[in-house]
């Protein structure tokens, strides 16, 4: 399984319209075969920042989505990204 996590930075005025505008591209990913999960929230603390999780079966999966990553519009709003990718080896449900 492939988690991706972290955060990104928009300008604070901007997060609001940045995240309507992923609406689509949620919807998409979700759709995607291999994608078990997808979500940008808005951080309830920090103004400008935007929260990633997404979760995958496969590597081969979410490079295949890849493809789909933001617009240049919506690249071109982002002030800093710190988002990684982990493989995950097992798994518990709590």
């Amino acid at each position: 399984m492939i988690i991706v996590s972290g955060a990104i930075q928009v300008d604070e005025s901007d997060r609001d319209s940045y995240l309507l505008g992923c609406r689509e591209l949620i919807s998409v990913a979700r759709g995607t075969e291999g994608c078990l999960d997808f979500h940008l929230s808005p951080d309830p603390i920090e103004a400008g920042r935007i929260n990633v999780y997404e979760q995958w079966d496969s590597v081969e999966a979410v490079e295949a989505f890849r493809g789909s990553g933001p617009s240049s519009e919506q690249t071109a709003a982002i002030r800093d990204a710190q988002v990684f990718q982990h493989d995950i080896a097992a798994s518990t449900k709590l």
